[in-house]
């Protein structure tokens, strides 16, 4: 962070509210002209501070709402077991999010399907394939409270 002056940071908090900002509406929401509010971002792009820029999406209009929070805990703490999980995460759809974590459980998933059916069909058919893992939990989610993807970069800019 020590790289990235208060203008970066301005021009990072501005994209997280509005990706599709164009470059000219990204630099009057800075108060900054056009070009080098451009090479700012070429530049956060290329040391890799924007890593993509993705669409939201609806899950209720496109049929994904039901969200389970499953915990999983490995048969045997291993690396390849370790591995074997966090490779199989990856070619799963459904998972939209993989933590591995402390505590009780090894990783904490958020996956996105349609009904309990296919949850359950998910849970049984190709989680239940993975040898690797000891024991699973699963929450479902009755209603979000809160989700965003911004981190807080620009709190403490005026606190100085």
């Amino acid at each position: 962070m020590e790289r990235l002056d208060e203008t970066d940071l301005m021009i990072l908090d501005a994209l997280q509210e509005d990706s599709s900002l164009t470059n000219r509406q990204l630099a009057q929401k800075v108060h900054r002209s056009p070009t080098p509010v451009f090479e700012r971002v070429k530049k956060m792009k290329d040391e890799g501070y924007i890593k993509k820029y993705v669409a939201i999406l609806d899950v209720d209009k496109l049929n994904c709402a039901f969200m389970a929070i499953c915990n999983i805990k490995m048969k045997q703490h291993s690396y390849e077991n370790a591995q074997k999980i966090m490779q199989a995460v990856q070619e799963m759809d459904e998972i939209a999010e993989c933590y591995n974590i402390t505590g009780d459980y090894d990783f904490q998933l958020k996956i996105y399907v349609s009904s309990m059916k296919e949850y359950q069909e998910f849970i049984l058919r190709i989680l239940g394939q993975l040898d690797c893992i000891g024991g699973l939990s699963s929450s479902f989610v009755m209603g979000v409270v809160k989700q965003s993807y911004k981190i807080p970069i620009t709190r403490n800019l005026h606190k100085k």
